[in-house]
């Protein structure tokens, strides 16, 4: 089953910048699998009303592990975690290493208040809360003419 029957590239361009960002970013280098693993996570975006929470399926990281960063209007997630097993037996030893890493890059919206974004790590999965800025609704409002 063609992934075109779910996904008009059309479609998606029209909704909020900040997920035609995200797609772009998942469905480029087939959804980020190189040589049959994985480069970065997997993401998961939902909008509220007040913010945007992004979740990232990172299983095996700590929450010291992550770098979480804003730059001008880019969201910058990045980890990197080592692992050894030191195992003696007999006459030698045995090692073993396990590296990980990722670095994933997002343009932020005009709406998010960069000074209220928030994260938190639990159970393998990296959330963070991107806060939207409060705007001032106006009911009604009569301009004029100079």
């Amino acid at each position: 089953m063609s992934i075109s029957r779910f996904v008009d590239n059309n479609k998606i361009r029209k909704i909020d910048p900040w997920v035609n960002n995200l797609f772009d970013d998942l469905f480029r280098d087939s959804f980020g699998v190189v040589n049959g693993a994985a480069k970065y996570p997997s993401v998961n975006v939902a909008e509220s009303a007040d913010a945007f929470h992004v979740e990232f399926a990172v299983p095996g990281f700590s929450k010291e592990d992550f770098k979480i960063a804003v730059e001008h209007d880019i969201l910058t997630v990045s980890a990197e975690h080592k692992a050894e097993k030191l195992e003696d037996a007999r006459r030698y030893s045995r090692k073993e290493f396990s590296y990980s890493s990722f670095k994933r890059s997002f343009t932020l919206p005009e709406a998010v208040d960069v000074d209220k974004i928030e994260a938190s790590y639990k159970d393998g999965v990296l959330v963070l809360s991107v806060n939207k800025k409060k705007q001032e609704k106006v009911e009604a409002k009569e301009i004029a003419v100079k």
